[in-house]
């Protein structure tokens, strides 16, 4: 008698999944939360899209010139976000030679009105531009402060020597500024904290003025914020998302990537968290 035979799925053999109502209606849900969220973004920035586009200034602008506007639709909204607060900029060779008869007004509207010009790195470096940047801003009536942009694994003392030997600080000058942004390689992050504090009370000292100290937003919540908390902070920080300045920041430096007339390379652009008497009130008597 022949044996009834079945089919029977083998083991290895896939079956075909079919796609559920709900699972269908989790991925449009998805989908149409990140169209809000893109729509939202696009909304969000609308001024500043309007702005580059020409939609406003009647520009009909080339699409290579967009793509180079577009990274600076967030610094419309940053400066729309501080009406009334001072707007600066910081210089350095790497902006090359600046034409200071030109710099003047950024976005069209919004007036420099201060600039920190770097004169100095490690123990032994003069900025090229220094002296042509420092007569520059002060024949063009630019409120001027010097920084120093400091290494880590050199001497504090001759690198403050330096900055002393080549800054000639005049009366309505912003105080001397130390630029750190680097961790140490070969000593702890105690000793690094010791030079800083050597640095700071030499060249206040010979200045008379209190120097603020410059930093990105988690160096200075990581290592100095306790530590240093006598002096003024000016803050970098170009997250996208962060449109505000910190109540506890002096200046805010919000973007390395602004177009200004008179500078040939993009330029850094920061805020003051006050209003210009206020920050008249801080420079050097």
């Amino acid at each position: 008698m022949a044996r009834k035979t079945t089919n029977r799925r083998s083991p290895y053999s896939k079956a075909k999944p079919k796609k559920s109502i709900f699972s269908k209606g989790v991925r449009f849900i998805m989908y149409a939360v990140l169209l809000l969220i893109f729509l939202g973004t696009i909304y969000h920035y609308r001024a500043g899209l309007a702005y580059y586009l020409g939609f406003k200034s009647g520009k009909v602008l080339e699409e290579d010139e967009v793509d180079k506007h577009l990274s600076d639709v967030r610094n419309i909204k940053v400066l729309e976000n501080h009406k009334g607060k001072v707007i600066g900029i910081d210089v350095s060779e790497f902006q090359g030679e600046v034409d200071w008869d030109d710099v003047e007004i950024l976005e069209e509207k919004y007036p420099v009105q201060f600039v920190f010009i770097r004169a100095t790195a490690g123990n032994d470096r003069v900025d090229k531009q220094f002296k042509r940047n420092w007569e520059g801003a002060k024949e063009n009536k630019i409120m001027r402060g010097a920084y120093h942009y400091y290494r880590p694994n050199e001497n504090s003392i001759k690198q403050a020597n330096l900055f002393i030997k080549t800054v000639k600080l005049q009366k309505g000058d912003l105080p001397p500024v130390l630029d750190i942004e680097k961790l140490p390689k070969n000593q702890s992050l105690d000793s690094l904290k010791k030079g800083l504090k050597r640095w700071l009370t030499k060249v206040e000292a010979h200045y008379q003025v209190r120097p603020i100290i410059y930093t990105g937003e988690s160096y200075y919540g990581d290592f100095l914020k306790e530590e240093f908390g006598e002096y003024l902070f000016w803050i970098a920080n170009y997250n996208f998302y962060r449109e505000k300045i910190e109540d506890d920041w002096l200046f805010w430096q919000f973007t390395e990537k602004a177009s200004l007339p008179g500078v040939e390379h993009r330029v850094d652009v920061n805020i003051y968290n006050g209003d210009l008497e206020q920050l008249q009130f801080i420079t050097v008597e």
